[in-house]
């Protein structure tokens, strides 16, 4: 299941509102990123939506609902492009916007971690840095909703792209535990 919607960035040095189409996986908490437009109006979200079909391939078969609020961006064309990949689109209730709750945290958290704490100078800046806020967010940022990853359940790609994974899985930086180093103390003294 797929809940997308529109985050909007206010940009510091152009002084224009840029809107972020985004789709969350709810079971995964998975983001993708649609696309960056300052007019997001309703054949350029209908396109974003191919192209986000034509990304996911073959696991655009394995999502069968999405979920979407009532805005004027979403057409009967958008509706059209997911149904004909087989995802049933389930639109919120007018003025609920609880009703689309995993969407509206991901606004929250861009929000609370990205753009509260930086000046977005424009649109070509908003991509380069919420593109790496996105490796952050989906690769090595901890979701309540899924369990914990450890370094050894890391695949061998994701090893390749990252070899720095490789050596913190190794050595630590952390200190010695506590209980271990006053027991080892003990020891050595008498």
């Amino acid at each position: 299941m797929l809940a997308c919607d529109f985050a909007h960035v206010d940009c510091a040095a152009t002084l224009k509102r840029v809107y972020v189409f985004f789709a969350i996986e709810l079971e995964t908490r998975y983001v993708h990123v649609l696309g960056v437009t300052a007019n997001p109006d309703g054949s350029w979200t209908a396109q974003a939506a191919r192209d986000f079909l034509m990304d996911l391939g073959e696991r655009a078969e394995e999502l069968k609902v999405l979920l979407r609020d009532r805005g004027g961006q979403f057409t009967s064309t958008f509706d059209a492009v997911l149904a004909g990949a087989g995802i049933e689109v389930v639109k919120t209730p007018p003025q609920c916007p609880r009703a689309n709750a995993y969407a509206e945290r991901w606004i929250r958290t861009l929000r609370a971690e990205l753009t509260d704490r930086m000046l977005i100078l424009g649109e070509r800046h908003l991509r380069l840095v919420l593109a790496e806020y996105l490796r952050h967010y989906n690769n090595h940022r901890p979701h309540r909703a899924r369990p914990p990853r450890s370094s050894t359940s890391l695949s061998s790609a994701e090893y390749a792209a990252n070899p720095s994974l490789a050596d913190s899985s190794t050595s630590t930086n952390e200190p010695p535990n506590r209980r271990t180093s006053c027991l080892h103390n003990a020891r050595s003294r008498g």
